[in-house]
């Protein structure tokens, strides 16, 4: 018959509260022999408690708790040179599934200053790890499903805009087709942004690289000679959220059509450039080109839907609203404050 490590008088309310504890505990003596068991140890385990007192852990039913590398650890807490915090383990017992465990042990002073005592505590997330990895899987999922709606509603605005293009080609009206041009360009700024959102893991979308893409599409529809007039980007690193970017890119798309339609005349040479720059919370805008300039007087343009888009999209994004004369050129700038005051004197029709 085993002997049952001598247990100090001082340490029965330990003992107690093991045995009584619903969570699964373990006294061990240093040499890591069971004192004690919880009843809820034995039940998560299927070990006969009349069985266990006395065992060496590695004892432990079929021998399933013989890891040298946790007696390695036990051994080193007993002495001092360690501690056990929520390590985990893989449980196997045989022809069962493996079991995920997490161990926390500590010594404890149980009234008998001539032995190290340890207090195993174990936890089995066998679940929890089951429900997270779900869990995991779900929202993997869910964004890859995301990215192909995203790719599908793209290519859906790229057939409107494609239809728009038709519809203008055989329209008499000048008035129509320029309606229908604008439209066109728009739709395009928003399948642009569909493109960089499919492409985006985060749900952020990249402004330089969204930019430069958007411009590259107004370029391809709206200048027919690129050695006459270009369209630069120059952006920083800033990645914003997509509703952000949306109404960042329809500003963009209404004043590059503004200005190509207005600001070089006669076949004259000139350059748009689109510039973006955040700092901290707050962030510039702008938009100069280096044609004719303001118009001014009886020449002045009335403010058209173009404006309207601008002002109100300003007015969404907290921002104000600035046209200057770039010398030569306009640049028409908005900034965002965590304070800014609303301003909208912006005059250029679109």
């Amino acid at each position: 018959m085993q002997k049952i490590p001598t247990v100090h008088f001082e340490a029965a309310s330990t003992l107690a509260v093991v045995v009584s504890s619903n969570e699964p505990l373990l006294f061990l003596s240093d040499d890591q022999k069971v004192i004690a068991a919880s009843a809820s140890f034995c039940r998560a385990f299927d070990i006969d408690p009349k069985t266990i007192c006395g065992q060496s852990l590695s004892e432990i039913g079929n021998g399933e708790w013989a890891m040298p590398k946790l007696a390695s650890l036990l051994k080193a807490t007993a002495l001092g040179s360690a501690t056990i915090e929520a390590y985990e383990i893989d449980f196997q017992r045989p022809n069962e599934k493996t079991r995920h465990l997490v161990v926390n042990a500590r010594t404890l002073d149980d009234g008998d200053i001539d032995h190290i005592r340890l207090l195993l505590a174990i936890t089995d997330v066998t679940d929890v790890r089951a429900e997270a990895r779900l869990k995991d899987d779900l929202v993997r999922d869910n964004a890859i499903l995301l990215q192909e709606v995203q790719h599908r509603v793209a290519n859906s605005l790229q057939i409107i805009a494609s239809v728009l293009m038709q519809s203008a080609r055989r329209v008499q009206s000048e008035e129509a087709r320029g309606h229908l041009h604008n439209a066109h360009h728009r739709v395009m700024s928003i399948a642009a942004l569909q493109r960089q959102l499919s492409m985006s893991n985060s749900g952020k979308v990249e402004l330089r690289h969204y930019f430069t893409q958007l411009c590259q599409s107004l370029g391809a529809s709206m200048i027919a000679d690129p050695d006459r007039l270009s369209i630069q980007v120059a952006v920083d690193d800033s990645a914003v959220a997509a509703d952000v970017s949306v109404r960042l890119g329809l500003v963009v798309t209404e004043l590059v059509i503004n200005a190509l339609k207005h600001a070089f005349p006669d076949e004259r040479l000139g350059a748009i450039v689109i510039d973006y720059h955040s700092s901290g919370r707050g962030w510039t805008l702008s938009v100069t080109d280096n044609g004719i300039g303001m118009p001014a007087g009886r020449d002045a343009l009335k403010a058209g839907l173009g404006t309207g888009i601008v002002e109100a999209l300003a007015k969404s994004l907290n921002g104000e609203i600035q046209l200057s004369d770039a010398g030569p050129g306009t640049a028409v700038t908005i900034r965002h404050w965590e304070s800014a005051g609303l301003r909208t004197d912006i005059s250029a029709a679109a």
